[in-house]
């Protein structure tokens, strides 16, 4: 989006053509894919004139809320802390699907797959441990014989999280765009923001179409497009290209809801091995934070096939024989690395009324109702219920020996 934390001066001539008395708003919310859209519908349910903003079309395929499927799981290996942010994402993924009537979540199971004394699974099995969250664990041979064509390796187990599923990124986005339409938000797409800065209203927004909005309380929501902002609070996140790929098979094995999404990581791999079981359109995997740094602006779109999609397709034949018979299609995501690869959700430093959302790592969708709440709290009251301190940018002051 080219956002800046400053006024650029290229923005004065556009200016002169700005309304001269602007749309003042309660909130602006700059993105809405998966964080953005879930934020402006809080917000609006919740009371608030808001607006969202968006630089490309609703749902779109070109940042990181695509896909059409996402790993929803609660024993969260990455670190226990998230696990009461999950309970309340999935209670808010169920609302969403109430009020909207469309299915976004689909009970499929998730099983995770690794070396007994693994980080995967010693995270998952302390994740349980801590939030007494019911798991069923297998041998491999167990493993084997309840899923039938995959292959276990001999000293791996795996673990069954029966309540996990598979999340519809573009149905959620289009549902929490749906909410906050109902709810009185306006909406624009296909109109990107130059620039901000702090007034004595709140914000002053200026888009690429030489409008100028004002809000008394902006969140920054920018996916990929978040890097300049954090860069200039000294938080250097980096941009990662990973591909996904859709693979069909002669059998008919893997297909939902039999076959449960997963997560396996052995030796060998270049990054754990992802994937979701067959919808209809084929058993898509990928690999989880296994791809190159890029820049937003020089991302590769093409698939190369001896890069991108033969390693995926040997480890996905590893484990699942018969998987990856033949390629269908595969399309490129980003990931947005924060240095611990945690997520980043705070208020500005400088401008407390400015709420950042970024730095998800891979691994952010699933909580984007919850962030919705969170990011409306800390918008529209100053605070929220939830612990997220472990999300803040302190963190990184304390790195550097700023506190």
């Amino acid at each position: 989006m080219g956002l800046t934390s400053f006024r650029p001066d290229a923005l004065l001539a556009d200016v002169e053509h700005a309304p001269r008395s602007p749309m003042r708003y309660e909130m602006a919310v700059i993105g809405l894919g998966g964080m953005g859209s879930a934020i402006l519908a809080e917000a609006a349910a919740r009371g608030a004139r808001a607006i969202g903003l968006e630089q490309y079309e609703a749902a779109h395929g070109l940042g990181s809320s695509h896909g059409r499927s996402r790993i929803f799981r609660t024993a969260y290996f990455e670190d226990s802390a998230y696990v009461p942010l999950l309970r309340r994402a999935s209670q808010l993924w169920r609302k969403l699907e109430h009020d909207t009537g469309e299915k976004i979540f689909s009970p499929t199971g998730v099983l995770t797959v690794g070396a007994g004394g693994s980080a995967i699974i010693a995270g998952t099995q302390r994740a349980a441990a801590e939030h007494d969250l019911p798991l069923h664990t297998f041998s491999g041979r167990e493993t084997e014989a309840r899923y039938g064509g995959i292959r276990m390796w001999p000293e791996e187990i795996a673990i069954l999280e029966k309540d996990a599923g598979v999340l519809d990124p573009e149905g959620a986005v289009k549902a929490q765009l749906k909410v906050a339409r109902a709810c009185g938000a306006e909406l624009h797409f296909g109109v990107a923001m130059e620039g901000w800065e702090a007034c004595e209203s709140g914000f002053a927004v200026w888009l690429a179409d030489g409008r100028r909005i004002e809000a008394r309380t902006l969140v920054l929501s920018l996916g990929p497009w978040v890097k300049t902002t954090l860069a200039a609070l000294d938080v250097p996140v980096r941009i990662q290209r990973n591909v996904q790929a859709w693979f069909h098979s002669s059998t008919e094995a893997f297909r939902a809801p039999g076959f449960p999404a997963f997560l396996v990581d052995r030796e060998g791999l270049p990054a754990p091995l992802y994937g979701f079981p067959d919808f209809g359109a084929g058993v898509k995997a990928a690999f989880h934070g296994g791809g190159r740094d890029t820049e937003v602006e020089h991302l590769e779109r093409a698939i190369d096939l001896a890069r991108d999609i033969e390693p995926l397709r040997r480890a996905l034949g590893d484990w699942m024989p018969r998987a990856a018979e033949w390629l269908g299609e595969a399309s490129v995501c980003m990931y947005t690395m924060s240095p611990d690869e945690h997520f980043v959700i705070d208020r500005h430093p400088q401008h407390p009324a400015l709420i950042l959302c970024g730095g998800f790592s891979g691994h952010g969708f699933k909580f984007a109702p919850v962030v919705g709440e969170i990011a409306a709290e800390l918008a529209l009251e100053g605070g929220t219920r939830h612990a997220i301190d472990f999300l803040s940018l302190k963190r990184f002051q304390k790195e550097k020996g700023k506190m």
